[in-house]
This record gives C-alpha cells, sequence and structure tokens, in this order.
C-alpha cells in the first residue's frame, strides 16, 4: 500500500513535496559548502550541516542535486556557535545551559526569483550544566543541524 501511494505521489508531478510544499517547476537545486565564520569553530560542522541540507532538500522533494546551473541554490555560512549559562542556582552556579548555532543562508530560486530570500536563522538546545559540554556537542549538533535544514527547506517551498 505504501508503495502504491508513493508511485501515485511521484506520478502526480507538479513538483509537491512530503512537507506539502511546492517547489513548482524546479527540478534542481544545488546546495554550497556552509562556511564556518562562527568566532567558536566546530571543524565538523560546516560539513554535517551541508550534508543534513542535501539530505533534507533530496528526500523530502522531487529535486535532484546537482552541482551547478541549478533551478534552486542554496548558499550560506554559520555565523554562531555558542554555549551560555541559563538558570542559576543559589550556590553561584547554573543548573542549565544554552547551546546556539546561527546561520545565515541565502536561498535563490532561479525560475522564480520573487520566492528568494536571505534569513539568519537559528535553533538552541538546552542541557543540564551537570554535562560537560564535550559530551553532548555532538548529538546537539546533530539535533539542531536537522531543525536547521528543515526551516531552511521550509522557508524556500512552504514559504512560512
Amino acid at each position: 500500500m505504501l508503495s502504491l501511494s508513493v508511485l501515485l505521489l511521484q506520478s502526480c508531478g507538479g513538483g509537491y513535496s512530503f512537507t506539502g510544499g511546492s517547489v513548482g517547476d524546479a527540478k534542481t537545486i544545488s546546495v554550497d559548502y556552509f562556511l564556518n565564520k562562527a568566532p567558536l569553530v566546530n571543524p565538523n560542522l560546516s560539513q554535517s550541516l551541508t550534508e543534513e541540507v542535501k539530505t533534507t532538500f533530496i528526500q523530502q522533494t522531487p529535486l535532484e542535486l546537482v552541482t551547478r546551473s541549478a533551478d534552486l541554490i542554496v548558499e550560506g555560512s554559520i555565523i554562531g556557535y555558542e554555549v551560555r549559562p541559563m538558570s542559576a542556582q543559589g550556590n553561584e552556579t547554573t543548573s542549565q545551559s544554552r547551546f546556539t548555532i546561527t546561520i545565515k543562508v541565502k536561498f535563490t530560486n532561479n525560475l522564480e526569483p520573487e520566492k528568494s530570500y536571505e534569513q539568519t536563522m537559528s535553533r538552541f538546545r538546552d542541557f543540564s550544566s551537570d554535562n560537560l559540554f564535550s559530551d553532548v556537542e555532538n548529538q546537539l549538533v546533530e539535533e539542531i543541524n536537522q531543525e536547521l535544514a528543515e526551516d531552511i527547506m521550509n522557508r524556500a517551498i512552504a514559504n512560512w
């Protein structure tokens, strides 16, 4: 039954994605490498965010990933990567810390230029200060990257 539904969705055309958005007449997308310009640099973040954005568009839209001359282009940079204390306890320590990744995104729609955008986006995760950041960093980065990739796609094709 599921394969029949997928087949019907694929045969309908019209450029609809699994998110309910529309890619219009676009057939291809290019995702440029997200440069890391944050004051604090995670050496794996550029690669992992770029791959997450690619994966999100490929899995949730009918678009084909290409390296140049694409109908849609996503590019951007990482401009913030920070951990801040949040909740103070009575003994002047913190019980919660907030980890935030901030990116600047430029989305170009070469077929419908009015749908292009430039926007700063950020996502965060709070974690217990009992944990060392290095112990939770990889998991938090993965979760935030997934959300940022969804935000980029939703803004691009669902016009939110």
